[in-house]
């Protein structure tokens, strides 16, 4: 820790540092600004292109080099270092959680503004494009180039579709040293873990029939609640945190119908990838113990219940060591802008490069905020503590890139 406290240090006391905050201090209501203007373009799961197309072309005003979209609608720009191409990805996501039609316009009160998706994650897009102004305006240069990343998918069915193809398909994949993505307002908590999950639609068909007339026969719904009860039995650590859920559910065609047809959808997470595979064998077994229970105990003289599962999603565990140099120099950075450092485990783009072996960690955008993934998700953009929290996510990019004195 006393390495990385000494590193942020003399990055913190370097003139060209002190003229970058400088920069993002006068430019502070741009960065106000981009924020509302982004805000404002719609961007509902798998439906980011607008918004995508908007942020292409603020990179390429931002005079990056390989300014690209690819095959899923990813924008990216290239900030060359000194190096060898070495590469710091710096990220944000372009979609919200928010169907299409939701009133995206930003409301404001006093510093306050208030829009869904304004905090996630849309201010660290505008935070990104003012770490690059500010950059640049004070001659910063850094070994590792900086690879600035807009991407799809992050959020809920998205399964990180975004990131997961930047590092399984993308062009730039083989050259990624670290990985940041700049997720949401607070910057004292400090992404290390990845929550992995496995997400599953499970469908329980039958005959079907009258629920008096046809009385006896196999009833998918009582197949469900068995699947469901076993689920609910499945043992759950506290360390490492593993979770899981019946979330969603559905079926059938009448109150007096047995019915045809039910399903669920089903939510298991851990932050280790030995215990999310466990959870998640388990959890079939429990379903197909509990169709053949159902069939055992009604008659299947009209056919038996059957069961389909379907994955909805997968984001793989993985973490980044807290006494990794990266986790540190974050961590050093935090404290020295008056912060208490909390490493902790979430899900995010960063898992992908967690579970690869990539160094990755999830840092704040600066400021304040609330009421994420809902209508009233708000923003604080009061000066001081926007520029006090920017300044220690972007010693912390640039230390972790390779600050040159």
């Amino acid at each position: 820790m006393q390495d990385a406290a000494e590193t942020i240090a003399r990055i913190r006391a370097h003139p060209r540092f002190r003229a970058a905050l400088e920069v993002l201090a006068a430019e502070h209501e741009r960065t106000v600004e981009d924020t509302i203007r982004l805000t404002e373009i719609p961007s509902p799961p798998f439906q980011e292109a607008a918004r995508a197309s908007a942020y292409l072309e603020m990179l390429r005003a931002h005079g990056l080099a390989e300014v690209e979209q690819d095959a899923v609608g990813n924008v990216m720009g290239r900030r060359r270092g000194s190096g060898n191409g070495r590469t710091v990805v710096v990220a944000a996501h372009l979609d919200t959680v928010f169907p299409e039609g939701t009133d995206v316009r930003v409301r404001r009160q006093g510093t306050k503004l208030f829009a869904p998706g304004i905090g996630d994650d849309t201010r660290s897009l505008a935070v990104n494009l003012a770490f690059l102004r500010a950059m640049d305006a004070a001659g910063i240069v850094t070994r590792c180039d900086l690879l600035f990343l807009g991407d799809v998918g992050e959020e809920g069915l998205g399964d990180l579709r975004g990131v997961r193809h930047f590092f399984q398909e993308g062009r730039h994949r083989d050259r990624i040293d670290a990985f940041f993505t700049v997720d949401s307002p607070e910057v004292d908590r400090i992404v290390t873990g990845g929550v992995g999950s496995k997400r599953f639609r499970v469908v329980f068909r039958g005959p079907g029939g009258h629920s008096f007339g046809a009385f006896g026969l196999v009833n998918p719904a009582y197949a469900m609640a068995r699947a469901s009860l076993a689920l609910a039995g499945l043992a759950a650590p506290g360390a490492p945190k593993t979770t899981h859920c019946v979330s969603v559910l559905g079926g059938g065609t009448s109150v007096n119908a047995i019915p045809n047809a039910v399903w669920m959808e089903v939510d298991l997470r851990s932050e280790s990838a030995a215990e999310l595979a466990r959870l998640e064998g388990e959890f079939l077994d429990g379903v197909a113990a509990a169709v053949a229970a159902e069939n055992a105990a009604r008659s299947t003289r009209e056919g038996a219940v059957t069961v389909e599962i379907a994955p909805i999603g997968d984001r793989p565990a993985g973490a980044t060591p807290r006494d990794s140099t990266m986790a540190q120099l974050a961590a050093a950075a935090v404290a020295a802008e008056g912060y208490i450092p909390v490493f902790e485990s979430s899900s995010t783009d960063a898992n992908i490069p967690m579970s690869l072996g990539i160094p990755a960690l999830r840092i704040g955008s600066g400021g304040r905020g609330g009421r994420a993934h809902s209508l009233e998700e708000w923003i604080d953009v009061e000066k001081g503590e926007c520029l006090r929290g920017m300044a220690a996510s972007l010693a912390t990019i640039l230390a972790v890139a390779g600050f040159e004195a």
